[in-house]
């Protein structure tokens, strides 16, 4: 089924996701809410999730308007993603992230949610670039990015703020892989196609199990937290 900025489709028992506002694929209630809605109808119809953005454009953080509009707007924005992400990071079914194009800042965190993480090659930025913006990062950014990405490029992406192009990026742990553009897709679904055929509910439980003490961390710091989101993207 189509709708105006997330397109879902079944093949092959995976839901495919397909992120596009015309834009950048910010994060805004109206993309938050439709994946929540694709998730709910996916744990139902799926074996598998594969999200994706469009052509160059993977996510490129919180919508900008929100983010602009006040520090209680920004708060209820910003707890809304980290509600997402942590649905994503102990969703039950394998997630799958075909990184587009460009990934920043909670675009960064997506890839940093899922289970499988495959990029295009290409020019693109990929990585949390709050710091460098002025920006602190939150509780749940750091602890996700703590949990997946290289020990020794934890510091400098997250605290400096560095950011990488698709080859760096598997390096640093937001990519499990970068390949053509061309064969992103095709990769992408052979992976997620892969992951479906694990046995339910051995892979959820021990996913849950696997991520419980950092999602424990996270929910437990995250209302306190909630009152830094005054600038956090």
């Amino acid at each position: 089924m189509s709708g105006e900025i997330l397109t879902t489709a079944l093949e092959n028992g995976v839901a495919v996701l397909t992120m596009d506002d015309g834009r950048a694929n910010a994060l805004g209630h109206a993309m938050i809410g439709a994946l929540h809605a694709a998730l709910d109808r996916a744990e139902k119809e799926a074996k598998a999730v594969l999200i994706l953005g469009r052509e160059n454009r993977f996510c490129a953080g919180f919508d900008l308007d929100v983010m602009g509009s006040g520090p209680e707007n920004v708060r209820k924005l910003v707890t809304s993603g980290a509600e997402l992400l942590m649905r994503l990071y102990e969703y039950p079914l394998p997630v799958v992230m075909a990184c587009t194009g460009h990934a920043l800042a909670a675009g960064g965190l997506l890839l940093l949610s899922a289970d499988a993480r495959i990029g295009a090659e290409g020019s693109f930025k990929i990585g949390l670039p709050e710091v460098a913006i002025g920006m602190t990062m939150p509780v749940f950014g750091i602890e996700l990015a703590r949990d997946r990405l290289a020990r020794n490029r934890f510091t400098e992406a997250v605290t400096q703020a560095r950011i990488y192009g698709p080859a760096e990026a598997v390096a640093a742990g937001y990519l499990d892989a970068a390949v053509p553009a061309g064969s992103l897709l095709e990769s992408a679904k052979a992976r997620a196609g892969e992951l479906a055929a694990l046995q339910q509910p051995a892979f959820a439980n021990t996913k849950r199990k696997e991520r419980k003490a950092t999602l424990d961390l996270i929910r437990s710091t995250l209302k306190a937290d909630s009152g830094t989101f005054d600038g956090a993207q």
